[in-house]
């Protein structure tokens, strides 16, 4: 199966379609299940000849993955289905929340683990040795080493928080049932009860990655900006049809779950081009963005007057303004409006997150600023946050 996943990457030139997602994803979740109560059923073997309180934990570990790997498989399911009127952008997202429910099942796992771990160290109990329990535990590593590396595979291929969660639990059973075969080695050579205080070291590498795993699946289904690189894509494209567009700005990225992404933003347009033949141009450019991101594309065209030497050189100073403040703020939609006292300046600003909230402070010093560079003029700001 290894060899299968490296070859569709191979063949692979753009985003994975639903179906293929959906495929995988039911693949993976069946593997999941199987193994896992493979691993159960092997363990609880193991843990019941040699009374092993880190063994039987670690056969319910594996008894919970094998449920996890059910919500995986659900998750999927219901993540493919189409949209619908009360879910038109469909239902991607419940990938995420099957991520996150498999992460609960993980940090209930390490919770209950280390509540038996505690009560073992309270009143330890002897630990049978066979070599069969070795076997058995050394197996299982193997088979979760494999588990890791196939769901690591499939969650870069198809960017899938649920099978990154999947892939970190099953690393998280590696260093688990590691932990516990030293223990029962180290026991058995010196005859020093370590199995409680090992059980207790490998809850919390478990409590740890249940944690980190809810994190990172919770954190798209309340809204991240887009990654660098798909901004950078974006810009690519758009930017490749100069001098016809000679700018954007506006970029909203919406992430519908992986794999669905609306994309809008405003392109700049000369506006000595007509509206029919700027519409076409910007039809032509969503249906790019949308075959080559596998997206949703909404383009609003500004209208730029390049020709107006008066408008280019109020922008420029404008411009130089806004730099010496902070080089992270930008301008756009940019006009001037000629009055009887006095010429308006009217134009938006775009603040990053990173610098803080826009306030009046902000305009007013603008304001002040371009008025000492230009008399008789006043600056109407429109200011906006930026979601990139």
């Amino acid at each position: 199966m290894l060899l299968r996943i490296r070859k569709l990457k191979r063949e692979q030139n753009g985003p994975f379609d639903a179906g293929t997602r959906l495929h995988y994803g039911v693949l993976s979740g069946m593997v999941g299940i199987f193994l896992n109560l493979l691993l159960f059923a092997g363990k609880l073997t193991a843990a019941l000849a040699s009374g092993s309180v880190s063994v039987m934990a670690d056969a319910f570990n594996n008894l919970s993955d094998a449920g996890s790997s059910v919500v995986t498989l659900i998750g999927f399911k219901l993540s493919g289905k189409k949209p619908d009127p009360q879910h038109p952008f469909g239902h991607g997202r419940l990938e995420y929340v099957a991520g996150f429910v498999i992460s609960v099942f993980i940090i209930v796992v390490g919770s209950e683990l280390a509540r038996d771990s505690f009560a073992g160290i309270r009143s330890p109990k002897p630990v049978e040795y066979s070599t069969m329990i070795v076997w058995i535990l050394a197996a299982s590593i193997c088979v979760k080493l494999y588990m890791a590396l196939y769901n690591t595979l499939l969650s870069r291929l198809f960017e899938s928080p649920t099978m990154k969660a999947t892939a970190r639990d099953s690393l998280s059973d590696v260093c688990a049932t590691g932990a516990v075969l030293i223990a029962l080695l180290v026991s058995h050579r010196t005859g020093v009860n370590l199995d409680s205080w090992m059980g207790l070291i490998v809850s919390i590498f478990i409590l740890y990655s249940g944690i980190s795993s809810a994190k990172d699946t919770l954190t798209p289904l309340l809204g991240t900006p887009p990654s660098k690189e798909l901004v950078s894509e974006i810009e690519q494209i758009v930017m490749a049809h100069k001098p016809v567009i000679s700018g954007m700005h506006d970029l909203v990225v919406h992430n519908y779950g992986p794999g669905r992404l609306m994309i809008s933003l405003h392109a700049e347009v000369p506006s000595d081009i007509g509206v029919f033949d700027a519409h076409c141009i910007i039809d032509d450019l969503e249906n790019e963005l949308a075959e080559k991101l596998n997206c949703a594309a909404v383009i609003h065209f500004d209208p730029v007057d390049k020709d107006d030497e008066q408008l280019v050189y109020l922008r420029s100073v404008v411009e130089d303004v806004v730099r010496e403040i902070d080089a992270r703020i930008t301008i756009h939609d940019f006009r001037y409006v000629p009055g009887a006292t006095h010429t308006n300046l009217v134009f938006d600003i775009v603040v990053p997150y990173k610098f803080g909230e826009c306030d009046d402070d902000l305009k007013k010093q603008i304001s002040d600023e371009v008025e000492k560079r230009l008399p008789q003029h006043k600056c109407v700001i429109k200011c906006d946050n930026s979601f990139v």
